[in-house]
């Protein structure tokens, strides 16, 4: 009799054990799962953040660059929700390239067109000419017109696609030299290029282009 009951508590004893034993590995099975979850939804999101980080800064290049504003609507970020002549109008660079845009009636042809590219004069480019002389094409509206036009390419072109020689809107043309470790057109210097707006790629050079 006291065999009989050792045995069958022997028996007991290992059932129990072995029942524990199969719920610490289903235990460890479920802990296993959800780590998994856990670091595939922590990967997930690192990778979104990662590309939400991309700003339309990435993509510019030039010396020049760094003079642009780091936030408000004159940054890369906020030119590239406006169109080229509102864009070109909260840059603090383009003051006066705003102001002839203004006396050509420019405004809404740069705005409304589906995609262009700019070469965009600084201020300091157009004090560069003469004052008489600059004021004598502000106020000569067929002139302005046409020095302005001359600056404007169809398409957004990209530092790839803008090198070459590129018709403009005024109806010349105008020669794209080098690459993103330095380009010009027409001589001209590209201080900063490849920025981004809502419907033109602009390039910021150092010089007023004039047409033949």
């Amino acid at each position: 009799m006291k065999r009989t009951a050792l045995r069958r508590t022997g028996a007991g004893l290992a059932a129990l054990a072995l029942t524990v034993g199969l719920a610490a590995c289903s235990s460890e099975d479920d802990s296993s799962a959800e780590d998994t979850g856990t670091s595939s939804s922590t990967s997930t999101e690192t990778e979104t953040e990662t590309e939400t980080e991309a700003t339309a800064g990435d993509q510019v290049f030039g010396p020049a660059c760094d003079a642009v504003p780091t936030s408000g609507a004159g940054s890369f970020d906020g030119m590239v929700q406006d169109p080229v002549a509102t864009a070109a109008s909260n840059n603090p660079l383009l003051g006066t390239l705003v102001t002839a845009v203004g006396e050509a009636g420019l405004v809404d042809t740069l705005n409304d067109a589906e995609a262009l590219t700019v070469f965009a004069p600084t201020d300091d480019a157009f004090g560069a000419i003469p004052e008489d002389t600059l004021n004598a094409v502000l106020a000569d509206k067929d002139t302005l017109t046409s020095i302005l036009t001359y600056h404007v390419v169809g398409g957004q072109l990209d530092p790839e696609a803008v090198v070459g020689k590129q018709e403009t809107l005024q109806g010349g043309t105008v020669n794209v030299k080098g690459d993103t470790d330095g380009m010009t057109v027409n001589g001209a210097n590209i201080l900063c290029g490849n920025i981004p707006t809502a419907n033109a790629t602009v390039y910021v050079i150092d010089t007023v282009l004039m047409p033949s």
